[in-house]
C-alpha cells in the first residue's frame, strides 16, 4: 500500500487533533484515536469535513482490548503503520500525590504508549520510514527540572516523573530500533492553549502541534533518539 496511514493517540480534541490535521493536509490517512468511539468519530467527522481522510478508532490506551483491536483492524484494513504519535496524556497532580493517582497517571502517560507502540511495532516495521513520536513535556526533562524558567517552580510529581519515563523510554526504543528505518523521538508541545495548558498558556494550538508533526515526517537522513521542541534539542 502507497499511502501513508498514521494513528494518532488522544486526537479528539487540543494538540492531538491538531496533529492529525496538519498531518491530514499532507496527504495522510489519519487514525483518530480516543477513549470513546463517539469522540472519535466526531473528530473524525470534522476532519473530514476539512477534505481530510479521517477514520475513527476507539482506544483508550490503558485498555488492553482497545490495542488489540486496534492492532487487528490496521492490520486488516492497511497491513501497516507508518507514524504513531502517541499524544494521549493526562494531568492529575490536582488529586494528590497518593501511590493510586501516581499509577494512574503513569498508565496513561507511560504505560498506556508503552504498551500500544509494543503492539503496533510490527505494523512499523512493515513501513518504509516508520517513525514513532512520544509527546512528552518539559517538565519530564531531569536536566531542567529545577532551573527551567517557566516551570522550575512547578510541583507535579505524577506528571513530571511519568513524562521522565516517557523520555527514558524513547533514548531506549531508538536504541533498540537503531538498524531499523524506524525513528523514534519525544517532543515537548510548548506551554499551550488547551484545557490541560489553561488560558494563560503563550502558544496557539496549531503551534503546539508543529514538533510532533515535524518528528511525525522526518526524512531518511533525520534523527531519532532525541527530545525535541520545534526543531531545537532539549536535555533529556
Amino acid at each position: 500500500m502507497n499511502e501513508t496511514i498514521a494513528l494518532i493517540t488522544g486526537a479528539n480534541k487540543g494538540i492531538g487533533l491538531e496533529i492529525a490535521r496538519q498531518l491530514g493536509k499532507q496527504g495522510m490517512i489519519v487514525l483518530t484515536g480516543a477513549r470513546s468511539l463517539q469522540k472519535a468519530e466526531q473528530a473524525a467527522k470534522q476532519l473530514h469535513a476539512e477534505q481530510i481522510r479521517a477514520y475513527p478508532v476507539e482506544l483508550d490506551v490503558t485498555n488492553p482490548e482497545h490495542i488489540r483491536a486496534a492492532a487487528d483492524r490496521i492490520t486488516t484494513e492497511y497491513g501497516k503503520l507508518d507514524v504513531l504519535v502517541n499524544n494521549a496524556g493526562i494531568y492529575v497532580d490536582h488529586e494528590g500525590t497518593d501511590v493510586e493517582v501516581m499509577r494512574r497517571g503513569f498508565d496513561t502517560n507511560f504505560f498506556g504508549a508503552y504498551a500500544l507502540t509494543h503492539s503496533l511495532l510490527p505494523l512499523l516495521q512493515k513501513s518504509p520510514a516508520g517513525r514513532i513520536v512520544n509527546q512528552s513535556s518539559i517538565l519530564g526533562s531531569l536536566g531542567t527540572i529545577l532551573t527551567n524558567e517557566m516551570y522550575g517552580s512547578a510541583s507535579a510529581p505524577v506528571y513530571t516523573t511519568s513524562k521522565a519515563a516517557l523520555n527514558a523510554w524513547t533514548a531506549q526504543l531508538s536504541i533498540q530500533l537503531k538498524d531499523t528505518p524506524i525513528k523514534v523521538n519525544a517532543c515537548h508541545p510548548g506551554w499551550v492553549k488547551t484545557d490541560m495548558g489553561g488560558s494563560d498558556a503563550v502558544m496557539e494550538i496549531h503551534e503546539g502541534a508543529e514538533t510532533a508533526v515535524y518528528l511525525a515526517t522526518l526524512p531518511d537522513d533525520g534523527p531519532t533518539g532525541g527530545f525535541y521542541h520545534k526543531q531545537d534539542t532539549l536535555p533529556w
